[in-house]
């Protein structure tokens, strides 16, 4: 493949599936910044690999578990350093999103991290309950646990959120 083919073939394949993955992202950290850098350099180091990763069954699935670990790796750092601020009496401040996203994202939150993978997969990127299994390394048999906790979890924590504002 040419080297222009392998660029219009990335260009089409960045712009179907960068959004996808921003805000699978966004869904798994509730975090808008770190969901695009994540997905950014998800996608600049799927660019450095292409010639390889464009031969992959399911592209997406790779750039998507890149994303998701640098995500990840970020927010740790994030955390620590809030931590750092609260410690020396710094204030962490964070101007947030409309009052049904921050219930969404806060619900989101409560989950553990697997179901909370898992109801992102399944809810945001669209996956099949299989795809999952394969992407995550779990059984068939996990990710439909997950997925039913996860939206028990969800709708408690939603009603409980709902029921503070009635």
């Amino acid at each position: 493949m040419s080297r222009g083919q392998a660029e219009r073939d990335f260009e089409e394949f960045y712009t179907a599936a960068a959004p996808k993955v921003v805000h699978l992202v966004y869904a798994s950290t509730g975090d808008m910044t770190v969901a695009q850098d994540a997905a950014q350099e998800a996608f600049a180091r799927a660019w450095q690999r292409w010639s390889t990763i464009s031969t992959y069954d399911e592209p997406l699935a790779w750039v998507r578990t890149v994303a998701r670990r640098i995500a990840i790796s970020a927010w740790r750092k994030q955390s620590a350093q809030d931590r750092a601020y609260v410690r020396h009496g710094a204030p962490a401040t964070i101007e947030g999103p409309g009052v049904d996203r921050v219930a969404v994202l806060e619900a989101l939150q409560t989950l553990s991290d697997p179901i909370r993978e898992s109801v992102a997969l399944y809810y945001i990127a669209d996956l099949s309950i299989e795809a999952i299994a394969q992407e995550t390394g779990a059984a068939v048999g996990t990710i439909k646990s997950h997925l039913h906790r996860g939206r028990r979890q969800l709708a408690a924590a939603l009603e409980i959120k709902e029921n503070d504002h009635a």
